[in-house]
């Protein structure tokens, strides 16, 4: 199932069902997690992201190709951080270059598959039980500003992942039922029409149901909790001569 979130006519947010024909539908919320089609079809004028994040974990360098462009050796565990739910932002927002970027362009772009965690709280589950806790999965842009990433935390890189504007996601949601294997899923990034990045899930270094077992690892995660899993290579500031996002750009993931 295809679900996303929508501005209706009464400027209020609310759910759509998307159909095998193409169309879409008013969703009814039956319950919390499980929605219905109702027979009343709409045309969407404004996406908003499809679900508001409790959470966002974040995974640094999990394809081998974009660790070596960085010049890194390969994790031996997943590298996290957190994105705060303020970056959060739907399809055709602006993307906001911070005016803190004030020495040059630094402003990159991350295609990644995203993880939504479904009405269960996940706490130390195994990797072979790990998927049954996904409700679905998006595409998110982790947005990034270099500089900052690498001299504004300390080597930590929560701050450059952070302005406002930084975590576009969606706009549709596709649910698990519909994803067997979340390793099967081609990511790519196209900025002014032209494919930057052009990667496939199968070639991360820690799979989706092994990031969610090392995350839930004495910690839990809450229902509603957004896992980015990585970008694969192609990534703007690996590029000879680098590639930022300037003023009036299109950035499609």
């Amino acid at each position: 199932m295809r679900i996303g979130r929508y501005v209706n006519g009464s400027g209020r947010a609310a759910s759509a069902i998307g159909l095998d024909s193409g169309t879409w539908v008013e969703a009814r919320q039956v319950e919390p997690w499980r929605w219905e089609p109702t027979d009343r079809q709409i045309e969407v004028q404004r996406w908003l992201p499809p679900i508001e994040p409790v959470d966002i974990w974040a995974v640094g360098k999990n394809y081998a190709e974009h660790a070596r462009e960085f010049g890194s050796s390969l994790p031996e565990n997943p590298i996290l951080f957190m994105k705060p739910t303020s970056s959060v932002i739907g399809e055709q927002e602006p993307i906001i270059i911070p005016a803190a970027c004030d020495r040059g362009p630094e402003v990159d772009y991350e295609v990644e598959l995203a993880v939504i965690i479904g009405p269960n709280p996940v706490r130390d589950i195994s990797e072979d039980q790990a998927l049954n806790y996904v409700f679905g999965y998006t595409v998110a842009n982790d947005i990034t500003a270099r500089r900052w990433q690498k001299h504004g935390g300390a080597e930590q890189w929560v701050r450059g992942k952070s302005f406002d504007t930084f975590c576009p996601i969606g706009p549709i949601m596709v649910t698990a039922a519909d994803i067997p294997d979340p390793q099967a899923l081609a990511v790519r990034t196209r900025l002014n029409g032209n494919l930057m990045q052009d990667g496939h899930t199968s070639e991360m270094i820690f799979s989706v149901s092994k990031l969610i077992a090392f995350i839930s690892r004495d910690t839990t995660l809450k229902p509603g909790s957004v896992i980015l899993t990585g970008t694969p290579s192609g990534v703007g500031f690996a590029r000879k001569p680098p590639v930022f996002l300037s003023p009036g750009d299109e950035v499609e993931v």
